[in-house]
């Protein structure tokens, strides 16, 4: 596989980080240091090894079968694998199993590290906080992190001003806060979310989820009075209709049909919504989509709450995915990139929303000083480079895999914004029958060659990659996928 030399010009420098760790290390420039305890200024500067990605013992080795071996007995089985990736480090955009296989990562860690993994000014915050004190617990006591955070996120997030911030540890944690919070401001029972919709796995944010049906199975009752209504899908709208002739009917009929026959209006506390499906199958709306459902809920005095727990953090080429259509939402729920890998959710709303009293709602371990010194780091990387690069590269990733699809019949449609992208996998593309077990194959062999993927939906290829990414990475993930999807192809098809 030929790989393109590194820009060593690369504009995503941060303040004294080195060049090697810059350009997403499509030549993978990343030596370990054994003793992460040094200061930077005795740190060896990291030297070219090998290029990435570097497979020397095909995938799962013997140390990271013994791993899942120990997983297996220890660990609660619940979750879902789609390959044996057993991490021993990682950096930048690379990550090195414990049998010592460098990977090319394009999944964040789930969308999560936004400014690749360990970055240095990260580090540095973390750190620092750390040796000052690392839990004192916000919702009891006043620290200057928390505070300072919550005045960054209201001064960006696209709610109305003057706004204030609940902290917590994750999205599921966020969303509940705002199924909560709307109720409390409302004193209206019900909701209505998506079809397709991921918001998380504890029972208020599952009872928004209407992604798989696993998720939901012997968990019943869930928290009662949300109606799920279809999203605006249009590679398969749920009508059968076709965008732009259709009107945006997925939202007019909330209107005529919805909310004359099965949930009345005055009755409805919030409308949730992501502003792009993720989990669902990275299903991005008709521009028209947002603003219409904004208008529904304000014309009857519903809130809106917009979960941009994947979206936001600059994911989609903007600070918040609804930047893209101008929408303010009432309450906008995050997590996953804002500390770049701390745990961490928070629940935006305006002040005049976020009303509630002492008592009404509360954590222990929420706005954590560590995770909020990783928040404001993570903040002025994002700022200064990040969503810009995000924006120019997802635009580059885009138009390649849209190129690619047309070489490959099992390429059925490829939409996405920044560098959050989703590919949808079919057999006929005429017909649109789902390719499930021929993308969990993609995804699987993509493991094997050095290339890290998520699934999402049934049958999309999620990719999610840090943000530091360059046109280089793209060029190499592309080249390990088109060989990929020609080799499942020649199986899939070979007897047809």
């Amino acid at each position: 596989m030929s790989v393109p030399q590194v820009d060593r010009a690369s504009p995503l420098r941060a303040p004294h980080q080195p060049s090697d760790f810059n350009s997403a290390y499509v030549a993978a420039k990343v030596h370990f240091l054994s003793d992460h305890s040094e200061s930077p200024a005795r740190r060896r500067r990291p030297r070219v090894t090998r290029q990435l990605p570097v497979i020397t013992t095909r995938p799962p080795g013997p140390e990271a079968k013994a791993w899942v071996r120990r997983d297996e007995h220890t660990l609660s089985q619940s979750v879902t694998r789609i390959y044996p990736l057993v991490v021993k480090r990682a950096r930048g955009v690379m990550v090195e199993d414990v049998d010592g296989n460098r990977y090319l990562d394009f999944t964040a860690g789930i969308a999560v590290v936004t400014t690749g993994h360990a970055h240095p000014k990260v580090v540095r915050a973390i750190r620092r906080q750390a040796g000052r004190f690392i839990h004192m617990s916000g919702t009891d006591f006043y620290y200057p992190a928390q505070i300072t955070l919550a005045e960054q996120l209201a001064s960006i997030a696209p709610v109305r001003k003057p706004a204030r911030t609940f902290f917590s540890n994750s999205g599921t944690e966020a969303m509940e806060a705002a199924f909560k919070l709307a109720r409390y401001r409302t004193k209206r029972p019900l909701m209505i979310a998506f079809q397709g919709a991921f918001h998380g796995r504890t029972m208020g944010a599952l009872s928004l989820t209407a992604s798989k049906a696993v998720q939901r199975r012997h968990f019943s009752p869930l928290v009662p009075g949300v109606t799920h209504v279809p999203y605006a899908n249009c590679y398969r709208c749920p009508y059968g209709l076709a965008y732009p002739s259709c009107n945006i009917h997925c939202v007019e009929v909330i209107r005529d049909v919805f909310l004359k026959s099965i949930v009345p209006a005055e009755d409805v506390a919030a409308i949730v919504v992501e502003p792009i499906q993720g989990e669902g199958g990275v299903v991005v709306p008709p521009p028209e989509f947002l603003p219409k459902l904004a208008g529904i809920a304000k014309e009857h005095g519903m809130l809106l709450i917009v979960d941009e727990v994947q979206t936001g953090m600059g994911r989609t080429g903007k600070m918040f995915a609804v930047d893209h259509w101008n929408v303010k939402p009432d309450i906008v729920a995050l997590a996953k990139g804002i500390a770049s890998g701390l745990p961490m959710g928070a629940t935006v709303a305006s002040a005049e929303v976020m009303n509630w009293g002492p008592g009404s709602h509360a954590n222990t371990f929420g706005g954590n000083p560590v995770a909020c010194e990783a928040a404001l780091a993570t903040i002025d990387l994002l700022q200064r480079t990040l969503i810009e690069n995000a924006r120019m590269v997802g635009a580059y990733l885009l138009a390649e895999l849209k190129d690619l699809g047309k070489r490959h019949r099992l390429v059925g449609d490829v939409r996405g914004k920044g560098l959050m992208t989703g590919i949808e996998c079919v057999k006929d593309p005429n017909t649109k029958a789902m390719a499930v077990p021929e993308r969990n194959a993609i995804i699987q062999r993509c493991f094997e060659k050095g290339l890290l993927l998520l699934g999402c939906g049934q049958n999309v290829i999620r990719m999610v990659p840090p943000l530091i990414i360059s046109k280089r990475d793209v060029d190499v993930a592309v080249e390990i996928l088109d060989a990929v999807l020609s080799e499942v192809e020649r199986r899939t098809f070979s007897n047809r």
